[in-house]
């Protein structure tokens, strides 16, 4: 069975299960990839209390429709865990939402037609796949899983076909190609690579960076390891990191687009987080247009760098005195 949570201190009673489940996911087609060891272990516990398991997958069950309040309270009392029940809106908006969209895991409300975020919904196995995991773990699962995908085409799959038909293409400056999915935010971070660090970058290399569809799209974990970059699965990642190594500086960039400029807090917090980082810190905050721009003025931090992207031969400096003085043309 291959291991697919390493770093979970529960019992090896639980681990196993929770590595079984996720086998039995993957299998099925469901995309496991960009997903952090605690996402994975959090879609496999709710996964494991749908279906009223605990150590037996041939006892599996679709007989019960479980809410998201019910199923916090299996996982705690069977996984050695202690979820908050105020976290109810997470097994629906993170936990089981690719087992929904891949028909796996089905939910009364879709009848009932219930509010999305009403708690009393409730979620249960389907039919078909109930009958496909009580073999999990027999001498029929391999064709009983062959039977299976066959008539159920993998989630992994549909989406992929889906993000290359919409993806955004990228070229970072080291000559790695990478596919953005679509939206407004990706293509921002493709003209933050491919216009703004040629012109203001010195010739970075480009050290994360996330996408919409995945938050881990490009990683050099050497290279950050040897700056003494933060833990690179920590939720505060800005949106693109590159370095520039003729002069140590390292770029951290927010792409904006709803949210998240270089604010006074978040400048704040990357400090902290970097206090050790062997190169010099430069914050840019990247905009598609100005008036984008004139809506979050007001929260950029000082000591900070702006860019946007349709005037993209400037930079707006939030610098105090810095750059006061002539400009020659």
């Amino acid at each position: 069975m291959k291991t697919y949570v390493t770093k979970s201190k529960k019992s090896p009673a639980v681990q196993k299960m929770i590595n079984e489940a996720l086998e039995i996911l993957e299998s099925v087609g469901i995309p496991l990839e960009g997903k952090t060891e605690r996402g994975m272990e959090r879609m496999a516990l709710c996964f494991l209390a749908v279906a009223s398991v605990t150590g037996d997958w041939a006892k599996a069950s679709a007989s019960n429709f479980y809410k998201t309040r019910e199923i916090i309270s299996y996982v705690n009392a069977n996984f050695e865990e202690n979820i908050s029940p105020g976290s109810y809106d997470d097994i629906r908006r993170k936990d089981l939402k690719l087992l929904v969209l891949a028909d796996l895991v089905v939910n009364s409300g879709e009848k009932q037609l219930s509010a999305t975020n009403d708690p009393t919904r409730g979620y249960s196995l389907s039919d078909k796949f109930r009958n496909l995991i009580v073999h999990y773990g027999t001498e029929t699962w391999e064709a009983e899983l062959r039977a299976f995908v066959k008539t159920q085409p993998p989630l992994a799959d549909v989406l992929n076909r889906k993000r290359s038909i919409k993806n955004v293409p990228v070229k970072l400056p080291q000559g790695i190609e990478l596919h953005f999915s679509s939206g407004e935010h990706n293509i921002l971070q493709k003209k933050i690579i491919e216009e703004f660090l040629p012109r203001f970058g010195n010739g970075c290399l480009v050290l994360y960076i996330g996408d919409t569809a995945n938050k881990l799209l490009h990683i050099d974990e050497e290279k950050l390891k040897r700056l003494n970059f933060f833990t690179l699965s920590h939720d505060e990642l800005p949106d693109i990191v590159a370095y520039d190594p003729a002069h140590n500086w390292l770029y951290l960039i927010e792409a904006v687009y709803s949210s998240g400029t270089m604010s006074e807090i978040r400048v704040h917090e990357l400090k902290k987080l970097l206090e050790n980082c062997k190169a010099d810190l430069i914050f840019v905050t990247a905009f598609l247009k100005r008036d984008d721009f004139r809506k979050w003025s007001s929260d950029i931090a000082w000591e900070t760098e702006v860019w946007i992207a349709d005037n993209p031969d400037h930079l707006i400096h939030f610098n105090g005195t810095k750059y006061l003085g002539p400009h020659k043309s």
